[in-house]
């Protein structure tokens, strides 16, 4: 897989701090000279001594590195599991373990098949890599676990969709994950595509997590953090801040990917447009990293032993959630549960069209009739519309428990070129209950829009 594999896979310095790091180069200016007396002259690879010209003898080094590793190691558990890196001290530090993946561990240390489901956006999905389902984090993964542990026991599941944050990400976890089956291990990749609203991204990462939890207790998760300009701007970005609380308050795992990345761009050991051209979705190469890091997390974590005493402790759900309101019930629910007027139609993708984020069935209700409406009721705290918006959307309207219309335009500049799905999430309510909801066309459009359609691919209710 070439030079960076081997750098990552090399040694265990994928997850180390820079101190830890400081401390290898010093112990090699220190014995160094000792080495070179005795005629030992194996090379240490770059990452690990930091220097090029001055090899130095890898057996005696590398009891040194066990010793640093492992205090590193310990020191970075100290204090109830709260690492360096929930303290903002050490943005190197990207492995926090909090309550390991005790269930999945303890399935494959037998012989019953595994299920892996990966769930977030576009650099989940694969974007960036030369062939999704083979040169991406995700397909490496899953490459790896299948090479480990038996290519018939490990099924993997990719629900990575483009474009999309947590907020719908805790929509589509029912039909999208967990409606396959037991899923024994869950990714959530998120931290790009969610916004600066801090609310609403708990209210997705924590719905993932309580929704999770509450209909499969048996599924371990791991929070999954990727790199873009604005996550490598400084340490401990925004929005893998407020990702942070939900998986300190459920004792979730995260492997910061571009913590990792932090790391190497502060060593000068690459450029992030080398890796990401276009600042977001990693290449061949960047996607190896990533693969790289997760592996040297999963590595560590199924050669040691412990975990199975959080078996009972880590399917635990605190009764008080970070956020009340946070998205536990959310759903995507067919169109057809709506009650549509006359005008409304099934429908396809016009021929030829292009879609884009969405790998699922587009079968969805159309209109471009000016008043054409439908009403539906969710049962919840609120609703919402999953709709296929493109170059011929028009404006619609809702009114919510008969109340007054509002009207929204949801023509964006990504609705140019091609069909994308488009969340669009109505207000909320405090308490659970009956809503009712009423949509109609207003034959009004965007001026850059070619027609005033609307196209209804899911309800959502929350």
């Amino acid at each position: 897989m070439g030079r960076l594999r081997q750098r990552i896979e090399g040694s265990e310095t994928g997850s180390l701090s820079r101190n830890f790091a400081d401390g290898l180069r010093s112990i090699r200016q220190i014995i160094g000279g000792q080495l070179s007396s005795c005629g030992c002259h194996e090379v240490i690879p770059t990452f690990i001594c930091g220097c090029r010209s001055k090899p130095i003898g890898h057996s005696a080094f590398s009891l040194f590195q066990g010793y640093l590793w492992r205090r590193h190691r310990n020191e970075s558990r100290e204090g109830d599991h709260v690492s360096d890196y929930n303290k903002g001290r050490d943005r190197t530090a990207f492995i926090v373990h909090r309550g390991g993946l005790p269930h999945v561990k303890a399935k494959l240390a037998g012989k019953e098949q595994v299920t892996v489901a990966f769930l977030g956006g576009s650099i989940t999905e694969g974007a960036g890599a030369s062939a999704a389902d083979e040169t991406s984090w995700r397909a490496l993964t899953a490459h790896y676990l299948r090479e480990r542990f038996g290519n018939s026991r490990i099924h993997s599941i990719n629900a990575g969709v483009g474009g999309t944050d947590s907020s719908l990400g805790a929509h589509r976890l029912r039909e999208h994950v967990l409606s396959v089956g037991n899923i024994d291990l869950l990714f959530v990749e998120f931290s790009v595509n969610d916004g600066s609203d801090r609310e609403e991204s708990i209210r997705g990462m924590e719905g993932i997590v309580r929704q999770c939890r509450r209909l499969s207790p048996g599924t371990d998760l791991c929070f999954i953090y990727t790199g873009s300009e604005r996550n490598l701007a400084r340490i401990r970005p925004y929005p893998i801040a407020v990702h942070e609380e939900v998986a300190e308050h459920y004792g979730i795992p995260s492997v910061d990917f571009a913590a990792g990345i932090y790391g190497m761009l502060t060593n000068g050991e690459v450029a992030w447009s080398s890796l990401a051209p276009d600042g977001y979705h990693p290449n061949d190469e960047g996607h190896e990293i990533y693969a790289g890091f997760l592996q040297g997390y999963l590595e560590e974590l199924l050669s040691t032993e412990g975990d199975s005493l959080m078996l009972n402790h880590c399917g635990h759900l605190p009764v008080e959630p970070l956020l009340a309101g946070n998205y536990e019930y959310a759903e995507m629910l067919p169109y057809e549960l709506a009650d549509y007027t006359g005008d409304f139609h099934i429908r396809k993708l016009p021929v030829g069209s292009k879609l884009m984020n969405w790998r699922y069935a587009t079968d969805h209700r159309y209109s471009d009739h000016p008043n054409a409406s439908f009403t539906f009721i969710v049962e919840g705290q609120g609703g919402g519309l999953l709709l296929l918006c493109g170059p011929d959307t028009g404006i619609f309207e809702y009114a919510i428990n008969g109340g007054s219309f509002v009207r929204v335009n949801p023509f964006d500049e990504w609705c140019l070129n091609a069909y994308r799905p488009v969340s669009v999430h109505f207000p909320r309510f405090q308490a659970r209950g009956p809503i009712s909801i009423m949509v109609r066309n207003t034959g009004l459009k965007d001026k850059r829009s070619q027609g005033t359609g609307m196209r209804v691919l899911k309800l959502l209710a929350n």
